[in-house]
């Protein structure tokens, strides 16, 4: 089987199965789904960075990488059970999401601390131990949080989910196609040396196309749904040229080999990296 008939058949496969979580899974199942992607992801992202001598600590980012999924899958759910309770259990209850809203920074706090009791404790020479503080507070900023926005994306709107993953789908199929009939001019030869300008441009239209059918089922305004659709074009792009840099700079060709066509977990939800993070940051400035 053709690498393009391997990777059709994986999407064959894995979007139905995706959508429909999305849709009708509670979110207790997507932080589920999502915990375990992240650490497929990591185990990619550290086995990259053992290839360039930075192993990193990636037992205990995976452990802090859980603990964010923890806290995106439970606030949205605590705000919301406030809003049902009466109003005496709900003020007792808005107290304490009111102090739980800092989780995210104390996960990271502790994170970093850590970290630099890991490094400061490593038996590596300080040359090779303080690459390795770098490259996991890398995985932890770069692939575990941001992906953990999935979460709380769901927990708000399931649709707001499915709106994110479908841009991300219809600008990386448009780019695929039109990169292979008419890309000429290449984006970045150096790190990428298959993608082109023709392709970009090609994920920005795929993406805006995705917006504006969305805008007809999704309860966003059509100029929202066009805004957000370039942003994450233009994001997703970003992301997988910053994970095709790390391969190269590990002499891989794919993260992995796990999903046939596609390569590993990283090769597939790379351009998420910075996706996820720009729709719940565009929706959170709204709200």
């Amino acid at each position: 089987m053709s690498g393009t008939a391997a990777r059709v058949l994986t999407a064959i496969v894995l979007i139905p199965l995706v959508v429909s979580l999305v849709l009708w899974g509670p979110t207790w199942l997507v932080a589920v789904v999502v915990a375990g992607i992240i650490l497929l992801a990591l185990h990619e992202f550290f086995a990259l960075g053992a290839k360039m001598n930075m192993p990193g600590y990636p037992l205990f980012t995976m452990f802090c990488a859980l603990g964010l999924v923890m806290n995106m899958a439970w606030l949205p759910m605590a705000w919301l059970l406030a809003r049902i309770w009466s109003l005496e259990v709900n003020a007792l209850f808005l107290s304490i999401v009111a102090r739980l809203a800092g989780s995210t920074g104390l996960i990271l706090f502790y994170f970093l601390l850590g970290i630099a009791v890991l490094t400061l404790n490593s038996r590596r020479a300080i040359a090779a131990a303080l690459p390795d503080g770098a490259v996991s507070a890398a995985g932890m900023l770069f692939v575990a949080w941001p992906l953990s926005t999935l979460v709380e994306l769901h927990a708000r709107m399931p649709k707001l989910l499915l709106f994110a993953l479908v841009l991300v789908w219809a600008g990386d199929t448009a780019a695929f196609f039109a990169g292979r009939a008419m890309g000429k001019h290449l984006l970045a030869p150096v790190i990428s040396p298959k993608k082109t300008w023709e392709g970009a441009i090609a994920n920005v239209l795929g993406s805006l196309l995705a917006g504006f059918v969305f805008s007809k089922w999704i309860d966003i305004t059509l100029a929202h749904c066009l805004s957000v659709a370039v942003l994450v074009s233009v994001a997703g792009q970003m992301g997988d040229l910053f994970e095709s840099a790390w391969k190269r700079g590990a002499g891989v060709k794919d993260s992995g080999s796990i999903l046939p066509g596609h390569g590993g977990i990283l090769d597939r939800i790379d351009a998420l990296l910075l996706a996820a993070p720009v729709v719940w940051w565009y929706f959170y400035m709204l709200r």
